[in-house]
């Protein structure tokens, strides 16, 4: 028997528009328990077509992406996704469907059969499809940490049965093609998160997809990066004919990349159509973006750094002063903020301010009471007592996914309480970046994936706010937000600074999100401070490329 007999054949006349079908979308609806978070979604996409899914927060996007990929625990409850492939009657290899008839390019021996492919069912090709459908996640790299930027690639091209001469040829390629010649040798860790991205790109691209699926693949990076893995994926997939589904906090980025959107509003289709068109009606449905007014009277000194350096060695590059010479003070109350172009030295800062990393040299005193603590000095008594009082919530945040949120806030981080009070514990802090009391209700017994990226996100900062810190660092919290998301977690902000009197250190590289958060901002260039002033006083000494970075 062969591989694809058991495979629905497909009837040539399944075109659209003079192209083919490569997917369809039947009347797809999903639960998790008693959430539904898809509702009846009907839609097909073409060989060669790009399309965008937009969306706020926890409007189903990400699960739609996870269930178009086949991955597990997202499968419909129901509905269908059928895809319209051709696979060879020798080997099995899965093309697209315009290739019926033609030999296959693996085993150079069979030939290409139109043939249909219910990803969830039986079919006998659902595992081959599954190797040809290309995914870039948000906030995962998915690398090898501490193999080099080639070898990575090779390992993806191993995988897809590629070997020897032609696999390193094709690596090269595929290095050149996402711009990365000056890093084939680079240990994954040590790339910036950009260049990462494009390793995972070049990853992808390696597996020669029928689909391309890109969840939100810029979402942690800063504007001027996210514009080159932007330029990248109009070059390396778009040019070539690669299908793709692709989400973007960016609904600009969407338009331009797309040519069809479908908006997505609490699980169901809103609108489909231009995507210039529905883009503009889905931002027009946002509030404007306005400076937050919320008297808080800023208090005495919480956090003194005086000529705080960190260097680091590099065999590339020698003795690196990823800070240098750095001097500031932070007042208690106050919202404080970090920024500069990538590599600025803006993340080692914060790092050293929350006594992840030692600083190389220099004085930092943090304020307990009425008692300055020297966290220059490890121990019990100088910096471990004060980390106690210091929250950091990284751009890489995890939660536990088998534990319930409700557990997430409590036991997974040592907060032992009652039951009935942890709750009540929970549901406040919940409430307090942006749920409303219902909403946190509902989410407190789900597990992470049931739950949208920006809703995890909000649900991350509440682990860090629930320990009752008195400085919270915060490193891009706005890296995968859409704008609506990013007023109530700037609103949560400042709420939770009055109610909780906090001191809130936010890094980013979202210089709209500053204006509109943060009472003083620092300006980073080359591990240095040039200067600290309102937002508004910052933006007006900004280079162009700093603007580019930002933002503005």
């Amino acid at each position: 028997m062969s591989l694809n007999q058991k495979i629905t054949v497909v009837d040539s006349t399944n075109k659209k528009g003079g192209r083919m079908i490569l997917l369809e979308v039947k009347n797809v609806s999903k639960r998790f328990g008693d959430n539904l978070v898809l509702k009846n979604i009907n839609f097909s996409l073409e060989e060669g077509e790009v399309l965008g899914i937009l969306g706020r927060s926890g409007a189903g996007k990400s699960v739609l992406l996870h269930m178009l990929r086949g991955m597990e625990g997202y499968e419909p409850t129901e509905g269908k996704v059928i895809y319209y492939v051709t696979m060879c009657d020798n080997c099995g290899e899965v093309d697209v469907p315009s290739k019926d008839g033609q030999r296959c390019e693996k085993c150079g021996k069979g030939t290409l059969s139109k043939t249909s492919i219910d990803l969830w069912g039986d079919d006998e090709g659902v595992y081959n499809l599954k190797k040809k459908i290309a995914i870039m996640l948000q906030r995962t790299f998915a690398l090898y940490g501490e193999k080099s930027v080639i070898e990575n690639i090779l390992e993806s091209l191993y995988s897809a049965g590629f070997e020897g001469k032609e696999a390193v040829e094709i690596a090269l390629k595929l290095i050149k093609m996402v711009k990365l010649e000056h890093r084939i040798t680079h240990i994954a860790r040590d790339l910036s998160g950009g260049e990462k991205q494009r390793v995972v790109l070049a990853r992808q691209l390696a597996k020669k997809p029928v689909i391309f699926l890109a969840d939100e693949p810029t979402g942690t990076l800063d504007p001027k990066t996210a514009k080159l893995v932007h330029e990248t994926l109009k070059n390396a997939v778009v040019k070539k004919n690669i299908s793709m589904i692709v989400t973007s906090h960016w609904p600009e980025v969407v338009a331009q990349l797309s040519n069809r959107v479908i908006w997505l509003e609490n699980g169901e289709v809103k609108k489909v159509g231009d995507s210039k068109e529905v883009v503009e009606e889905f931002m027009s449905s946002f509030k404007e973006f306005k400076k937050l007014e919320m008297e808080v009277e800023i208090k005495e000194k919480q956090i003194v750094l005086e000529n705080i350096e960190k260097r680091y060695c590099s065999v590339d590059r020698g003795v690196v002063h990823a800070v240098n010479g750095v001097s500031l003070d932070i007042y208690e109350k106050e919202i404080f903020g970090i920024v500069g172009t990538s590599g600025a030295g803006k993340t080692t800062l914060a790092k050293i301010i929350g006594g992840v990393i030692p600083p190389s040299r220099g004085k930092y005193l943090f304020r307990l009471g009425e008692e300055w603590i020297d966290m220059t000095k490890p121990g019990p008594m100088y910096r471990g007592r004060a980390k106690r009082y210091i929250s950091m919530l990284f751009q890489e945040y995890a939660l536990y996914p088998y534990r319930t949120v409700l557990y997430n806030l409590t036991e997974a981080i040592g907060l032992e309480l009652p039951g009935e009070f942890a709750r009540m514990k929970a549901l406040h802090t919940l409430i307090s970046v942006g749920f409303t009391e219902e909403e946190a209700e509902k989410i407190l017994d789900k597990y992470p994936k049931e739950l949208s990226v920006g809703e995890r996100h909000r649900v991350a900062l509440a682990q860090v706010l629930i320990k009752e810190p008195r400085v919270v660092i915060l490193d891009e919290p706005t890296g995968t937000m859409d704008p609506f998301t990013r007023n109530m977690v700037a609103e949560s902000i400042h709420k939770s600074r009055k109610e909780l009197e906090q001191t809130y250190i936010i890094v980013s590289h979202d210089m709209d999100f500053v204006l509109n958060v943060c009472d003083r901002a620092a300006l980073m260039r080359d591990g240095k401070i040039v200067k600290i002033g309102k937002p508004e006083e910052i933006v007006k000494i900004l280079t162009e490329e700093e603007k580019e970075d930002m933002g503005l």
